[in-house]
């Protein structure tokens, strides 16, 4: 099974993208993206899993729990500036509706319903730039390790065109806390301008993942294992939202043995990591 999956024509409830544990072969992410036109709806409930829902453009309104959250979103595209979210506890009802032509990404996790109906606002949003050079990157935390969440970690990354990203190669696919941790991650890659294109590896140490996949606008990787290291091509900046799952909510990578030195050469510090 390829790890790349394309963006499609939305369907009748504006879903363009969707990928399950199920169709993904493995079991905590799941992610999709839905496209509305002003007034149009989305209904949903995840159960068993919690969710995030991300305004990658535009602007709707949210409601669950009797609440409703209005005006959420307004951004032009995914590269201007951190995303508005909402974070909906396992088994909540929630219906989307948009107040202008919107797109919306609902990452997903397994969960018990603990937590709250929450809005995220952009000004709640933790930033970050790693690395330096050509492997300098601009990280927009939603839902780190330490936010409320049951298994959610979700944060956009902006990597300039000609630069280096997830890099040095990293992986988190093995349940041994608190040297590493076993995350499933995917990737939703959007390029300006948009008819760009970037490079993803996903491979192993024993190379039974190996594949280097030429990623355009509106695709996914999954990485259920492995270092996953980006290139984005000269002339071509790179957003890609990642959405990992696992059985312990932490954050802790491998650096791939070979490439280490990277980070043991003169460079600061923040130099490792998506």
């Amino acid at each position: 099974m390829s790890l790349r999956v394309r963006s499609q024509t939305p369907d009748a409830s504006g879903v363009v993208l969707d990928i399950t544990p199920e169709s993904a072969g493995w079991r905590y992410v799941g992610f999709r993206v839905v496209r509305r036109m002003p007034g149009q709806a989305y209904d949903g409930i995840e159960h068993g899993r919690e969710a995030c829902l991300v305004i990658l453009s535009g602007t709707i309104d949210v409601i669950g729990n009797n609440e409703r959250f209005t005006g959420v979103g307004g951004r032009k595209d995914v590269f201007n500036g951190p995303a508005s979210s909402v974070y909906v506890p396992a088994g909540t009802p929630y219906r989307i509706e948009a107040g202008s032509v919107a797109e919306i990404a609902i990452c997903t996790a397994p969960a018990t319903g603990k937590g709250r109906l929450r809005l995220i606002p952009p000004e709640d949003v933790g930033l970050e730039t790693r690395g330096q050079g050509t492997n300098t990157r601009f990280v927009r935390n939603i839902l780190d390790d330490k936010a409320e969440a049951e298994s959610l970690l979700v944060v956009e990354v902006i990597t300039p065109g000609g630069h280096w990203s997830s890099y040095p190669p990293h992986k988190h696919d093995r349940d041994a806390y608190p040297e590493e941790t076993f995350l499933e991650e995917t990737y939703y890659h959007r390029l300006s301008p948009p008819q760009g294109f970037a490079f993803q590896r996903v491979y192993t140490d024993d190379r039974s993942i190996d594949e280097t996949i030429a990623v355009e606008d509106g695709d996914v990787v999954m990485v259920p294992r492995g270092y996953h290291p980006v290139g984005a091509a000269h002339g071509y900046d790179l957003y890609y939202l990642n959405v990992m799952a696992g059985p312990r909510r932490n954050w802790v990578f491998a650096n791939d043995p070979a490439h280490a030195w990277i980070v043991r050469a003169p460079v600061t510090d923040n130099a490792t990591g998506e």
